[in-house]
């Protein structure tokens, strides 16, 4: 399968991660805008996203018209989490070609207390991990 690398967000700001694996996904800072709907319920349209793999690109009419997108996964657990907006056949929807939806049920955090927590669970795996190596020598 191959080795799996993910990128840590520094704790600069509030993050948003995977609700099933906690694998840092994007800064609260990069959501464009928390108007946007799916069919589980509300969704943001972030500038960026770390730690996902594009899907197969699909034409798809959505209510502001047709776009071409790919759903995206997480790269930890393979859970969808979203949808990237590819290209926008209106002229009015090309400012989302590039972005990332983000629903709103397959991730948690954003909060400054949720930072925290995902950093204080970060650095227990960290010593847990190098507690194993020691164990090897």
């Amino acid at each position: 399968m191959g080795r799996l690398f993910l990128m840590s967000l520094a704790p600069t700001g509030a993050i948003y991660s995977c609700k099933h694996c906690q694998t840092h996904l994007a800064y609260a800072h990069h959501i464009v805008s928390k108007m946007f709907r799916c069919k589980h319920g509300k969704a943001y349209l972030f500038d960026k996203v770390v730690n996902v793999n594009d899907g197969e690109k699909d034409d798809r009419m959505m209510t502001t018209g047709l776009h071409t997108v790919c759903d995206i996964f997480c790269v930890g657990c393979g859970a969808i989490l979203g949808w990237k907006y590819v290209s926008a056949f209106e002229k009015s929807q090309r400012y989302k070609e590039g972005k990332f939806i983000l629903e709103r049920c397959k991730i948690h955090g954003g909060g400054p207390t949720d930072r925290i927590q995902l950093w204080a669970e970060h650095d227990a795996r960290i010593s847990e991990s190098e507690d194993d190596d020691q164990d090897t020598m």
